[in-house]
């Protein structure tokens, strides 16, 4: 079991905050990131984190947990506000804000949680890591969510990759860690969550959509109604590789096409005589068109490219759509090490700048994006 640490254990409970300081030297500027005095007092992010961590380690919920569940919250909390430092501006008018610091902070929470040896020889375990992350990109939504433009669908898309009994434990510990100017209402917004969450069905879980196609339209289809049971009419399958360079698609390729055809973008810039450092729109527009042949031919192909964010995988898989073909995602990834230190023993080496770049922006693939996502961890 992989273990968060300093995370606090019974019977002490005792949260070692020095400890923690002195480990971590990734925390030290949150304590020289000021906060909106509105919402936090206190003063400076490292003093907030503090004051949660020692919420957190008193709540009941908290303490309930199993252990495994405990070093997951734990993990999450300590790193939600990771990106402030960064995404803090002080407005004209003397206000603070801190946009976007859970979307950022996913990708900074990724690499430490991967390469800081704390965390274990290999980074922590991908499951895990993912179970963070998740909690760190969605630790406001308990306090959000009623002011959404679209309430359901916003408890909706984390269900698939959120537990949403321990995004509420973070959420009360981080409303509970601070002190305000002035009263809000985030106390009973959290409280509502719950209630709402199990409304719509996904307090246990993912919500539950009559089949892959109905859930795959949902989230591609605004103001669809989750509850539509649509035929699935799919005329043939799309699997989309990724990963980053070193994590063996590849191999996965050659021991699972069966046959299939593939449009790989190493082997069209081998065609075209085209570097990875040239200008790519040739490349991309090469394997866009040989995608769109077979499609034309409802016939079954592999996407062989690195597809590391949601927005790369989307072009490709609202091309499929359009065609009424079924998209399945392969992810593989060994652990991050082993992945540096295959594409280092690669004949088509990524230059270390461009593999950390990408792994900076790695968005690991959910099954909101498609009808299945399969993950290959080596």
């Amino acid at each position: 079991m992989w273990t968060c640490p300093f995370c606090p254990e019974p019977p002490g409970w005792r949260v070692d905050l020095p400890a923690l300081w002195e480990r971590f030297a990734w925390l030290r500027p949150l304590r020289d990131t000021p906060q909106d005095a509105k919402y936090h007092a206190e003063g400076d992010v490292w003093t907030h984190l503090g004051m949660v961590l020692k919420v957190l380690s008193t709540l009941p919920a908290f303490r309930a947990l199993n252990e495994a569940d405990r070093n997951i919250v734990f993990a999450a909390t300590v790193l939600h506000d990771i990106s402030k430092p960064e995404c803090t501006v002080i407005e004209e008018d003397g206000r603070i804000r801190s946009p976007n610091h859970a979307v950022r902070g996913v990708y900074k929470a990724r690499r430490i949680l991967a390469e800081d040896p704390a965390f274990g020889r290999n980074g922590t375990p991908f499951h895990s890591r993912e179970a963070i992350l998740s909690l760190v990109r969605w630790h406001g939504l308990p306090v959000q969510f009623p002011d959404k433009p679209d309430p359901v669908r916003a408890v909706l898309r984390p269900s698939f990759t959120t537990r949403y009994d321990l995004l509420t434990i973070l959420a009360d510990a981080d409303h509970r860690g601070r002190k305000v100017s002035e009263p809000t209402d985030s106390a009973g917004k959290i409280a509502l969550f719950p209630d709402y969450c199990r409304e719509q069905r996904v307090w246990d879980g993912p919500y539950p959509f009559a089949n892959d196609h109905s859930r795959f339209m949902y989230f591609r289809t605004e103001n669809a109604h989750p509850t539509l049971h649509l035929f699935d009419d799919t005329k043939c399958e799309v699997t989309m590789m990724a990963g980053l360079p070193g994590g063996g698609k590849s191999t996965w390729i050659a021991a699972n096409a069966r046959g299939r055809g593939v449009v790989s973008l190493d082997d069209i810039r081998d065609e075209l005589g085209v570097t990875p450092t040239d200008d790519q729109a040739p490349v991309i527009t090469l394997a866009y068109e040989r995608a769109r042949e077979f499609l034309r031919r409802r016939e079954d192909f592999i996407w062989n490219a690195t597809s590391i964010t949601r927005i790369l995988r989307d072009k490709l898989i609202a091309i499929a759509a359009g065609y009424g073909a079924r998209i399945k995602i392969v992810y593989v990834q060994p652990s991050i090490p082993e992945v540096r230190r295959r594409n280092t023993g690669r004949a088509k080496v990524v230059p270390e700048s461009a593999w950390n770049r990408m792994f900076d922006r790695l968005d690991v693939p959910t099954v909101t994006e498609a009808h299945a996502v399969e993950y290959v961890l080596t």
